[in-house]
């Protein structure tokens, strides 16, 4: 069973999914069950940053940056989209990015506690909890 707003990847050719909503079935791509993925939420390079990072401000809106400082936007390794989700899963919010892009989102407006995803080509899923 599949759980609302989990994403997927195949291990052949790379497909990512999300599920919008949740189903009884298995997720097959390239005749394989899909994988789970779990977010990182902890680095283990200090010299490398992948986690998003809430940063406030009082004119236009909220920002969220991957990694304390700057993840890399090199076509070899980059970020390739950042994600928001409402604790609730009501509200997602989806930034794609490409090399040359700087490794960030800007919100409008915050809507209470969510968590921000980002994909790093590399390195897989990351996560970051706002206040």
């Amino acid at each position: 069973m599949t759980g609302k707003l989990e994403m997927y990847r195949c291990k052949i050719c790379g497909n990512l999914v999300q599920v919008i909503l949740s189903g009884e079935g298995q997720l097959v791509c390239c005749g394989q069950p899909m994988e789970l993925l779990q977010a990182n939420t902890r680095e283990e390079v200090n010299t490398e940053y992948h986690i998003p990072v809430y940063n406030y401000t009082d004119k236009n809106g909220i920002v969220i940056q991957v990694g304390k400082e700057p993840h890399p936007m090199i076509n070899e390794h980059h970020i390739m989209f950042i994600e928001t989700i409402s604790e609730d899963k009501r509200r997602i919010t989806l930034q794609y990015l490409k090399p040359g892009d700087e490794p960030k989102m800007l919100l409008e407006s915050k809507i209470g506690k969510e968590n921000a995803f980002a994909y790093c080509n590399l390195h897989g899923l990351w996560e970051g909890t706002s206040d």
